[in-house]
């Protein structure tokens, strides 16, 4: 009876070890910095991450190369897209899509074009890629008219600077070590950044880490910035004297006698 609960259990195992996936690459990512602090002569910033992957030495080479997908987003507000139409003479917002919840920055970077590592429908799929990126989870195939409005707020964020996708803009140093700056716009929020980096193979994710960093003002901006949100009569009242005394200094200099 021994025996056959003992050898009941031994196979109980095996199963499980075999429903569990093989860990054989882990992934290690971390930031330069942390905190990118914006100062009155602040004309943008640059961050890199940096990355290890480790392999499981009892693990066998795979045939495909290995590839890294980094997505950075910024902090998230409700965006809209608004079509124009020509009437007459002039233009009209004729129909318009909000998008809530949608990174004000966004920046993706790989090693390699990710049609190189991928199907189209896997990018769909898996939302890799600046234009999937943001797609739905539940619905990874829009209609055609939504489509075309998310398409033209990713060519409209890209015309300001504020999404981007970098084909070579991760490094591998080594096998297994590769870095990928992210360059950070003067025109970005403030606010939290989340940074995914994701190890494929074969169009296989294998493992994923998820850092962050922070854009915060600092010095007279920041001061001025919390004085109007904490006492905001007080900083209003203090702009319309300090335009009033402008426009009185002005009409002095240039007073003609």
């Amino acid at each position: 009876m021994r025996g056959a609960c003992l050898h009941a259990a031994t196979l109980l195992a095996a199963l499980l070890a075999l429903a569990m996936p093989a860990r054989a690459e882990t992934l290690i990512a971390a930031m330069s910095s942390h905190q990118i602090q914006i100062t009155s002569n602040y004309t943008g910033s640059q961050l890199t991450v940096f990355g290890l992957v480790e392999r499981d030495g009892r693990s066998v080479a795979r045939g495909d190369p290995h590839d890294i997908i980094v997505t950075v987003r910024g902090p998230r507000r409700m965006l809209l897209v608004r079509q124009k139409e020509r009437f007459g003479p002039i233009w009209i917002n004729r129909t318009q899509r909000r998008f809530p919840e949608s990174p004000v920055f966004l920046l993706v970077a790989t090693n390699r074009p990710i049609s190189e590592m991928m199907s189209a429908e896997t990018a769909r799929r898996d939302r890799v890629g600046l234009a999937n990126a943001e797609r739905p989870a539940q619905n990874w195939f829009d209609d055609s008219s939504v489509a075309t409005f998310r398409d033209s707020l990713v060519r409209i964020m890209q015309g300001k600077d504020l999404y981007a996708y970098q084909q070579r803009g991760v490094t591998f140093l080594s096998n297994s070590l590769f870095s990928a700056p992210i360059d950070v716009p003067a025109t970005a929020p403030t606010g939290s950044y989340t940074v995914d980096v994701v190890l494929y193979a074969g169009g296989v994710p294998l493992a994923r880490q998820q850092t962050n960093f922070e854009v915060i003002k600092t010095g007279a901006e920041q001061r001025l910035a919390s004085g109007a949100y904490d006492w905001p009569w007080l900083y209003g009242l203090a702009t319309i004297l300090l335009a009033l005394f402008l426009g009185w200094g002005a009409s002095v200099v240039f007073r003609r006698d």
